[in-house]
């Protein structure tokens, strides 16, 4: 059964034109060669405002863990994050499991 991983990024309030240019500019070029694990990128506009919010879906942990291991092996992700991390103000991880019936991505 497949694994999905929500992140979302709570972006310190007035920075989050800074994080789109950041992640239009050089995260996404980075990103997108794991574009097959991605279900994809959202940004909060109505409710939890300032965050920014992805989705990715793997196999089962072991698939989660082997991703994550090589992502944070990449220095260019590396970079990417460490010029990141200031506009971000927490984390919240969750870990999501299908339900068994209705569409899944």
């Amino acid at each position: 059964m497949a694994l999905y991983e929500q992140r979302t990024y709570h972006v310190v309030v007035g920075k989050m034109s800074e994080i789109v240019a950041l992640y239009t500019a050089v995260g996404w070029p980075l990103l997108e060669r794991h574009a097959d694990k991605l279900v994809g990128y959202f940004l909060g506009d109505v409710g939890g405002m300032n965050q920014l919010i992805h989705i990715w879906k793997f196999k089962d942990d072991a698939d989660r863990r082997a991703f994550w291991a090589a992502f944070y092996g990449d220095q260019g992700l590396m970079e990417f994050a460490s010029k990141l991390r200031p506009l971000l103000s927490s984390q919240e991880n969750k870990l999501l499991m299908g339900a068994p019936w209705g569409p899944k991505p």
